[in-house]
Order: C-alpha cells, then sequence, then structure tokens
C-alpha cells in the first residue's frame, strides 16, 4: 500500500476530481461515511455516547461535519465545536455545514479563545471526541485557539477519534512539528501517511485505519510514488505449501561465513535462523577454534573450519577456501561475529570479487566496509545489505541522529548509488531498493531490540534468498517474518524476556501462521 505526502495526496484529489470526474463533495460524503461506519462498529449504543466533533474551517472539518449529520441520522445528538465562523468555511466544507445546519446538528462558532472557554466544558462530558481541525496540508506548528484546543482535547478523557491525521501533526514526516492530538484511533482517507507509521509521530495515531472514499486505484499506481508500507497479503506466495515432487536441492544452500573467539553465537543463531526458515541445506564456515561450539548447537548443520588468526579470527588466507565453499551456493552471508580484525578486514578485501552469486552483507561484515567503502563497488550482486542505525552511519560517514532523522531520505539514495538492496534495521524497519523505492515493515516490537536478533534476520533472508532468487522479495518477506515471530514470542514471554533465540523458537509458528493465510487466500 502507498505511503503519501501532502503534494501526493493533493494531486491524486485533483486527478480523481478533475480528470476521473468524482465531484468533490462526493468524496468528502465518501471520507465522513467511512468514519461513521468506524464508529458505529466500535461503539454498538452510538445514540448513546456524548459526541463532540472540534472542526476547522478546511475540507478535514467538512469531512467532521458529514460525520455528525450521520451521527444525527443514527439517532445520535454530536455538538460540533466549529474553529471559524461561518463565512470563513469554504468549497465544499461549505456546502456540508449548511446541510449539517439544515438537519438539525448542534453547531457552536468558536471566533475566539474566550468562546472557546466558554465552550470547552464540553470535552469534559464528552465520552467520544472527534479531531476534524486540520488535515494533510498542516507545514506548521499550531498556535493559539488551535493550540488551546488540542490541548483540551488531550486532556480528555473521551476516547478520540483523528480524521485523517491528528491534528498539529505532518503528514511529510515523522518528526513532531508542535502540539499534536493524541488520538486513540485515526481514520486515514485514502492511504495512509508518513506520520501515521513512524516514530515519533506515529505515537499520535493511536489505531490507524485506512478508509476507501472512492479513489480509483489506479491513481496509487504512478511509479513516482515511491513510499510503501509493507502488507501481509502482498508476501503470501512465499509462504505457499510446497510442492510434493521436491528435494533439499529445491530450497537452496547457504553459506554462512561468520563467527570468532567469543563471538560463535552470532554464528549459531545466523546459521539456525536459516535452516529453520526452509533452506535446504546451511553450511557454517567459521575459524577452526569456533567450529565445535557451531557444530554442538544443531545437528543439521554442516561446517567448515577456515584458517584463523592468533587472535581466533578469520585470517585474510581463508579467502580462497570460502570462495571454493561459496562456489554452487544459492546464498552467501558474511559477517555475524567474525570481529573487525585487520586479517579479517583483508579477507573479505579478497573475497568478494571472487563471489558470483546473490551475498547478504551483516554486522561486522558492514562494519569492514565502513573502514574501507571502496569495497561497496566490489560486492557481488545482488547483495542485500542490514545495517542497524550506528552500522550505517558508519557507512555513510553520518552522525546516528542524522541517519535517524533523515533515514527515509538516505535509504534509498544509498541503495541506488551502490545498486543494493539496503534493510536499515529499527522499530519500522526499512528496505530500500535500487530502483529507489521504500518500503516500510509493520511488524515487530521493542522486545527485539537485543543482541543476536540481527543475526536471526540476516539468516531469514539468507534462507529466503536461496530459495526464492528474488532479493527484493527475500528481504520484504523475510523481515516481515522476522518481525511477526518476535510478536509471537512477545505475546508469549514478554518483551523485556525476549531473546534472540526465542525468535527462532517462534519461527515455526509465525510460519505456520503465514502458510495458513497462504493457503485461504490461495
Amino acid at each position: 500500500m502507498k505511503v503519501l505526502n501532502a503534494s501526493q495526496m493533493r494531486e491524486i484529489d485533483r486527478l480523481t476530481i478533475e480528470e476521473i470526474g468524482i465531484p468533490g463533495p462526493v468524496l468528502m460524503e465518501n471520507a465522513g461515511g467511512a468514519i461513521f461506519r468506524e464508529l458505529e462498529r466500535r461503539f454498538p449504543e452510538l445514540n448513546k455516547e456524548r459526541i463532540v466533533i472540534v472542526a476547522g474551517k478546511g475540507n478535514n472539518g467538512g469531512d467532521g461535519l458529514v460525520v455528525a449529520r450521520h451521527l444525527m441520522n443514527h439517532g445520535a445528538k454530536p455538538l460540533v465545536l466549529l474553529l471559524a465562523s461561518r463565512e470563513e468555511v469554504k468549497g465544499d466544507a461549505a456546502l456540508n455545514l449548511s446541510i449539517a445546519r439544515a438537519v438539525g446538528v448542534d453547531i457552536r462558532e468558536i471566533k475566539s479563545g474566550d468562546d472557546w472557554r466558554r465552550r470547552k466544558g464540553a470535552l469534559a462530558d464528552a465520552t467520544v471526541v472527534i479531531d476534524a481541525v486540520f488535515g494533510t496540508g498542516l507545514l506548521r506548528a499550531a498556535e493559539g485557539l488551535y493550540a488551546r484546543a488540542i490541548a483540551d482535547i488531550n486532556a480528555s478523557r473521551a476516547f478520540k477519534v483523528a480524521v485523517d491525521i491528528p491534528s498539529g501533526l505532518s503528514s511529510d514526516g515523522f518528526e513532531l512539528i508542535g502540539p499534536a492530538v493524541k488520538a486513540n484511533l485515526t481514520v486515514a482517507l485514502a492511504a495512509p501517511k508518513i506520520a501515521h507509521l513512524l516514530p515519533p509521530a506515529e505515537d499520535y495515531v493511536g489505531e490507524l485505519m485506512v478508509a476507501d472514499i472512492g479513489i480509483p486505484g489506479r491513481l496509487f499506481e504512478d511509479p513516482g510514488l515511491k513510499l510503501e508500507v509493507v502488507l501481509r497479503p502482498a508476501l503470501l506466495p512465499v509462504f505457499a505449501l510446497r510442492k510434493s515432487d521436491t528435494h533439499k536441492g529445491t530450497y537452496g544452500h547457504v553459506l554462512v561465513i561468520s563467527g570468532s573467539l567469543g563471538k560463535s553465537g552470532a554464528a549459531v543463531l545466523a546459521a539456525k535462523a536459516a535452516l529453520r526458515t526452509g533452506a535446504g541445506l546451511v553450511t557454517a564456515a567459521s575459524p577452526a577454534s569456533c567450529l565445535p561450539i557451531i557444530a554442538r548447537s544443531m545437528a543439521e548443520l554442516m561446517t567448515e573450519p577456515l584458517p584463523e588468526t592468533p587472535e581466533k579470527t578469520i585470517a585474510a588466507l581463508a579467502a580462497g577456501r570460502a570462495a571454493a565453499l561459496a562456489r554452487g551456493k544459492e546464498a552467501v552471508l558474511i559477517g555475524p561475529g567474525i570481529s573487525t580484525h585487520p586479517s579479517t578486514g583483508e579477507f573479505l578485501d579478497s573475497l568478494l570479487p571472487q563471489l558470483k552469486g546473490p551475498v547478504v552483507i551483516d554486522a561486522d561484515g558492514l562494519n569492514l566496509l565502513g573502514l574501507k567503502p571502496e569495497l561497496l563497488a566490489r560486492l557481488p550482486r545482488p547483495a542485500i545489505l542490514t545495517p542497524h542505525p550506528g552500522e550505517f552511519a558508519r557507512l555513510t560517514g553520518l552522525s546516528t541522529a542524522e541517519v535517524l532523522k533523515r533515514r527515509l531520505e538516505l535509504a534509498p539514495a544509498f541503495a541506488s548509488k551502490h545498486n543494493v538492496y539496503l534493510v536499515l534495521k529499527g522499530y519500522r524497519t526499512l528496505v530500500a531498493a535500487p530502483d529507489g523505492r521504500v518500503f516500510i515493515n509493520p511488524s515487530g516490537n521493542p522486545g527485539m531490540a537485543t543482541g543476536g536478533s540481527g543475526d536471526v534476520l540476516s539468516g531469514i533472508l539468507a534462507s529466503l534468498l536461496a530459495q526464492f532468487k528474488d532479493p527484493l522479495l527475500a528481504a520484504l518477506a523475510g523481515v516481515y517474518l522476522h518481525g511477526l515471530s518476535g510478536d509471537l514470542a512477545a505475546e508469549t514471554l514478554s518483551e523485556k524476556a525476549l531473546l534472540a533465540g526465542d525468535i527462532i523458537r517462534f519461527l515455526p509458528k509465525a510460519l505456520k501462521c503465514l502458510e495458513d493465510d497462504a493457503r485461504c487466500c490461495g
């Protein structure tokens, strides 16, 4: 599903009205009707609720007036606090103001701070407050009367519903620009906006519902719309049941190059995750002294010793052996726990040009690339890179704070420049493709912010890359599966108790959920 900013939404509205021929009042009616139906679904005795609608003078307020009319028609008695005079309301909103008045909706005009002080007591008595003050076009902080209204809406104990976007948020970004309504439910109109999906703005959205308001679907197929949120149904073909006439070779052989003294656990987590995600064969190649630990971790793993340094890391002279092991493998994972030892850096420098197939680079593999960025040009293709914000900061020479603030801009720019698939990990992990598209992953939880979680993800990605040969599909499905497994683990264990190994433990349950969905939808 496409994620839009304000200008993109305006253009789609314009095309719908001017070229498709659907009038603006029809879209407003559809929007208000969709919000009313969501209220009706959540409040079975809606006519008994004390409902206050705080409306602005623009189209967002017009949507709120449509909701008020529907509520009146179904026996409720909503109160509309209009933060404007009647004369200030224009266009489609003015039409719906006139209709609402004609059917008897109680509308109080709020023209000043004194007016607001006299009327705001209604919020204290309300059980439902509908925020219809600002829509997607807000660019600067709410001030004056609007800021007071937002503060008093937030102070109300009522269930708060935001029309399209909580008032005070900018749909063009995820940073806060000023005071904003903290909603329990936001009904996004036609498509989600950036602020709906990424923190800190996301924290003000509450539960997000996306309402169909009648805009033709083809208008969202514009290739210029590069930002999307991953939807589970689109991934289900990856998780369909296997065909009967297959064997282990059908599902690919993954080579995991990982481990060093004290970090053999990273190798174990990555290799186990690759097996649990369905790879037919997994070989773990590590420094020779780490091999016994890795071999004992899972009987199904194959292992290969690599020459090591005196510090028990992979030695430079291991490159030839690793390249030989990589031949014939459907995917190679490099990085979990390999360290940034200079000799290991030479190993990576020598190995990369010898690899011919798909690779996943994670953890210390990324840190070594950060120390020698020219290696990015020597990566085999396709390549999936999986940095967390700190690792991405080292790859780009920026601060972690800047990466977090500019991630929607930096991720696609990096993926395009270096012709890689970038998985920028974190809450709402981003997947950026070389063609500039960016996908926001909705699964996962804060309990997954624990050591080894990234190693598990890299194993999942390598496994799916080996099985399906499509790097973008592998990245999207792998990130979603990783998050879903973490969510299932957190439901049982709690977020605080969650460990990386638990993500692997719940992978079978997550895969079963997705397989069941694929069977039902297939």
